[in-house]
């Protein structure tokens, strides 16, 4: 059984890991330990900027993570979040863990009144793209752009 719970400073090394293993995979990013520590702590510390959420196996240790960032939406009038990083050990994927995870973050996104969740998945990435949309997602016609400050 997979238990979902928010994130602990003490869960960074493990969240790093999984990190390391997500952007490993996607194109655009490349891991840095302290970087991504210094991230992970700025959210469990801060929980008005988001929450950390992690699931744990039958032995209590971590094998996936989630993560929802909060902002306020003018169109909405409205808190909504952006689901910044999903990721399970490869070694437990298949097994309803992600599943798992994205209910657990959805119920989380309205309990704290949020209107929407949007995330960014890579565009070549078709097992991702299918998962989100057999949870409810859908693409958008908005196109993500970047400046690095």
């Amino acid at each position: 059984m997979i238990s979902v719970a928010p994130a602990t400073i003490d869960d960074i090394p493990v969240l790093c890991s999984l990190l390391l293993v997500l952007f490993n995979q996607e194109a655009e990013f490349s891991a840095d330990k302290n970087l991504q520590s210094q991230g992970l702590e700025m959210i469990i510390s801060e929980p008005s900027m988001g929450v950390i959420l992690v699931a744990k196996d039958t032995r209590g240790e971590i094998c996936g993570m989630i993560n929802l960032l909060y902002t306020v939406s003018t169109f909405l009038g409205s808190k909504v979040c952006t689901l910044e990083d999903m990721v399970v050990f490869p070694d437990v994927r298949g097994n309803g863990v992600g599943s798992i995870l994205i209910k657990s973050a959805v119920e989380k996104a309205k309990s704290e009144g949020c209107k929407r969740i949007t995330l960014l998945t890579d565009q070549d990435n078709q097992r991702a793209i299918s998962f989100y949309e057999q949870h409810g997602f859908s693409k958008s016609t908005m196109m993500p752009m970047r400046r690095l400050l």
